[in-house]
């Protein structure tokens, strides 16, 4: 998925945050769509349905492009890699998850892609100890990790089966931690690029 938002600031490419995994289900598209509601952005188009990345989006008179990847590292995870701004990698907590995640951020910086590009998330927690594993546990790679750890939550998945963001849940402290905090969070890591 694909969202732009027009441009308003007279930047001449968009920021290009793409959310990549190696694997369906980690989470790609909750923060994608968690970041189009923190930036006030409206869908404009939808990559979903490109059988491939075309480079000429980064040309767009947009603010944002942001990138919901494939299920698989392949080749078009490296394209749309070497163009980004910021990787953003949900992981779950559980080795199986967390390893090939691991893996992944190893390949692509052995293919050139800086450290400080590639972001992990924490999703789908299910209590303060198994975040403070999981967290441990990633901080071992050098990459970094978001503060914020996104809890494991039925609202979570009621507003998504509506096709709401986590961030548009009926809960207002679940929605604060989806804008706020995930706002701030992607800020700081642009300016570390």
């Amino acid at each position: 998925m694909g969202i732009l938002k027009k441009k308003g600031t007279g930047i001449k490419t968009p920021k290009i945050i793409a959310c990549l995994s190696q694997k369906g289900g980690g989470g790609k598209s909750t923060i994608a769509r968690a970041l189009r509601k923190s930036q006030g952005i409206k869908p404009v188009i939808n990559c979903q349905s490109l059988p491939f990345f075309d480079e000429k989006l980064t040309k767009s008179q947009h603010d944002y492009l942001i990138i919901d990847g494939p299920a698989k590292i392949s080749k078009e995870s490296l394209a749309i890699a070497k163009q980004a701004d910021l990787i953003i990698q949900p992981v779950r907590p559980s080795l199986d998850d967390l390893n090939p995640a691991i893996r992944e951020f190893n390949g692509l910086f052995k293919a050139g892609i800086p450290k400080s590009k590639l972001n992990f998330v924490i999703n789908a927690v299910g209590s303060p100890a198994m975040e403070k594993a999981t967290r441990e546990y990633l901080s071992q790679t050098g990459y970094f990790i978001f503060p914020l750890a996104l809890e494991e939550k039925v609202s979570y998945q009621e507003a998504q089966n509506q096709g709401l963001s986590i961030g548009e849940v009926k809960y207002k402290r679940l929605q604060e931690q989806c804008s706020e905090e995930f706002q701030q969070e992607v800020a700081y890591s642009m300016a570390r690029n």
